[in-house]
């Protein structure tokens, strides 16, 4: 894959780091089942939550390429850390950077790309996952503001972001959704306990409960009844960045097995299994940076990123399961870091829409392009 220099540069740097600092905390990281706080003061030293966005507004001026090459490279190291990024950059922070006032920029975005608060998407409901147009979340209008009620669950950073950005129905006759800015520590705004996961064990995943929750007039994110079509936009998104998520925990599946049969010539079917795993891995890696490049091209890029995240959360399912294989019985033990990029996988054929998803909206954009 061809880089510019600034794009060599800044790989080097963001690999080095993951390598050196986060590779090293990751299997302990996901034992203790803890934030890694130290990790994301880290990110937010070296300038990496804040990566596409403008130095205008605080971030650091790169492009789509840039963040996806980070979260790839700090994915391969850590699947926890990674996705802590993710979540933060594509959406908690791109929202209010799409769709925000000018009022709410200013007040926001600085402290989101600098670091100095991560960011929170809600949008998942108990009764609203794949179906994100069932929201039930209630905003109804009051003199002044607005009263929230409901509820959301599976919300990546909840306890860490100062700033949630969540969808509610402002109108549930016509099935109106919008998007609304709370900051944490509202009264009526509460979050659950930390859930208990089967990987990405150190991201930090709460339910959230709204319970006549007040929010002024200017809590309103962008314009009323866009919410459903600002929330696909995010999410169109975010999908670059999970495939780039998973192409890092593939790529980290590969490198252990290359690393501990070093030297080895392994037995046929494992040797067809790592040709097959590299293979994938090249292959799931044109399609995220192809949907990158497209994106910062100003080109349709909606397709691209379904089919890269599709594609990218698979082969890292598929390669974390060979390397498994490959190890026997010791691939089923902690001994390995495949047992954990085995389970950290997973996430990735769901968050952001699942795979069945993903192939929902390939095809029928592509019937609707005859």
């Amino acid at each position: 894959m061809e880089l510019t220099p600034v794009q060599q540069a800044f790989l080097e740097k963001v690999r080095s780091f993951a390598q050196g600092e986060v590779k090293a905390r990751a299997a302990a990281v996901d034992a203790a089942e803890a934030f890694p706080e130290d990790l994301v003061g880290r990110l937010r030293e070296l300038g990496l939550l804040g990566i596409p966005y403008p130095q205008a507004v605080g971030g650091a001026g790169l492009d789509t390429v840039c963040y996806a090459l980070a979260v790839e490279e700090i994915s391969r190291a850590c699947g926890s850390t990674g996705i802590t990024l993710a979540a933060h950059t594509s959406l908690g922070t791109n929202p209010i950077y799409l769709f925000g006032s000018a009022e709410q920029k200013a007040h926001w975005l600085p402290r989101l790309c600098s670091g100095q608060t991560l960011g929170a998407f809600g949008l998942t409901e108990p009764g609203a996952g794949s179906d994100a147009g069932g929201t039930r979340t209630r905003a109804a209008r009051t003199p002044g503001g607005w009263v929230v009620n409901g509820s959301k669950m599976w919300i990546t950073n909840a306890a860490y972001a100062d700033v949630l950005v969540f969808t509610a129905l402002t109108d549930r006759d016509k099935r109106e959704i919008s998007c609304f800015l709370v900051e944490k520590g509202t009264p009526g705004y509460s979050i659950g306990a930390c859930e208990k996961k089967l990987g990405l064990r150190g991201s930090d995943t709460h339910a959230l409960a709204f319970e006549n929750l007040h929010l002024p007039e200017d809590a309103l994110l962008g314009e009323l009844g866009q919410g459903f079509q600002q929330m696909l936009k995010t999410l169109n998104g975010g999908r670059i960045s999970i495939g780039a998520m998973a192409l890092g925990l593939a790529q980290g599946a590969l490198d252990e097995i290359l690393e501990v049969f070093k030297g080895v010539t392994l037995r046929q079917s494992h040797a067809f299994y790592v040709a097959d795993m590299a293979t994938r891995i090249q292959a799931a890696r044109h399609l995220v940076y192809d949907a990158a490049r497209a994106k910062d091209a100003g080109r349709d890029y909606v397709t691209l990123s379904a089919m890269a995240k599709l594609f990218a959360s698979e082969t890292a399912s598929w390669c974390a399961d060979r390397a498994i294989q490959i190890l026997g019985a010791e691939g089923y033990t902690r001994a390995h870091a495949a047992e954990r990029i085995w389970r950290d996988a997973k996430l990735c054929e769901i968050g952001e829409g699942t795979s069945e998803i993903q192939r929902l909206v390939i095809s029928r954009r592509l019937l609707e392009a005859r």
